[in-house]
């Protein structure tokens, strides 16, 4: 199943599919896609930037653009894929506040699972996105646009209230966010908390202590693990060297990067990625 809406005057896409046939598996390859994933009929796994991860039935995944993911045709998800241009998670943030906690909260896509009036919740929902796909008039976009703030809406507050922080003051929430906001946009240059202290306007201390408070790693940690994230992907899907990777992730001196991944990975670059090859090829 592949059920498209695409505007040639705007370039949006917006889709609804269960990756069961050749042109939705063609999605998977496509660097500019945001993708929810639910595992509605049974458990699953798929891979996550060369990872296994395992979702049971009635978990959902939140997938950035730069997430690199393989679903098995006969995985049982069924998702839903958007394009910025569809609809921009950093434009529209004052809507929906998603940005920061569903999408670029952290090092992985978070996952929430769905309680039994959750998933039916959520049934309603895709049922009515498979009616309007029916629908061919020039205010389809826009009431599929409608009905993904309310799911992202509907998602943050699953998410926030799955990580145990329903009860965090708005305005600490909001520092959260923004943090993570923020790395997203500059951890190829800032690796430092204090860097992100003095863009909110807070001091080191104060940053931290929300993120304790919260319940969070600390600020650091999750500088240190995006950081990590994005070298393991270069190392594993791009063909560039471990030096190149250095400077591209702000390290004047690869030696410096090396010891640093090796710290957080237990391997040097090189040897982390030969190692995961040799696992993914493994013949089972």
């Amino acid at each position: 199943m592949r059920l498209d809406y695409h505007s040639t005057i705007e370039d949006s896409t917006f889709i609804l599919t269960n990756f069961n046939c050749s042109p939705a598996q063609h999605l998977l390859q496509d660097k500019g896609l945001y993708k929810i994933l639910w595992a509605k009929e049974d458990n699953c796994k798929i891979m996550v930037d060369g990872y296994n991860v395992s979702l049971k039935k009635n978990q959902i995944l939140f997938s950035t653009t730069i997430n690199v993911l393989e679903i098995p045709k006969e995985s049982g998800i069924i998702a839903i894929v958007f394009n910025r241009e569809f609809y921009c998670i950093r434009d529209h943030d004052y809507e929906v506040s998603c940005n920061g906690i569903l999408f670029f909260g952290s090092s992985k896509p978070p996952i929430v699972t769905l309680s039994e009036k959750e998933a039916i919740s959520f049934e309603t929902m895709f049922s009515i996105f498979k009616e309007e796909f029916e629908t061919r008039d020039h205010i389809q976009g826009e009431i599929l646009r409608v009905m993904l703030k309310r799911l992202l809406i509907k998602s943050t507050r699953l998410v926030i209230d799955s990580k145990g922080i329903a009860e965090v003051p708005h305005s600490q929430m909001e520092t959260i966010r923004k943090f993570h906001i923020l790395i997203e946009q500059n951890f190829r240059e800032m690796h430092q908390v204090s860097d992100y202290a003095g863009l909110l306007f807070k001091s080191p201390k104060t940053i931290s202590n929300v993120f304790k408070k919260a319940g969070y790693s600390s600020p650091l940690t999750i500088i240190n693990d995006r950081i990590i994230l994005e070298a393991k992907r270069l190392l594993l899907f791009s063909d560039k060297t471990a030096e190149q990777i250095s400077y591209e992730l702000g390290y004047k001196e690869g030696g410096h990067f090396s010891k640093f991944f090796k710290s957080h990975c237990g391997l040097p670059p090189l040897e982390f990625k030969t190692n995961h090859l040799k696992l993914k090829n493994r013949p089972n």
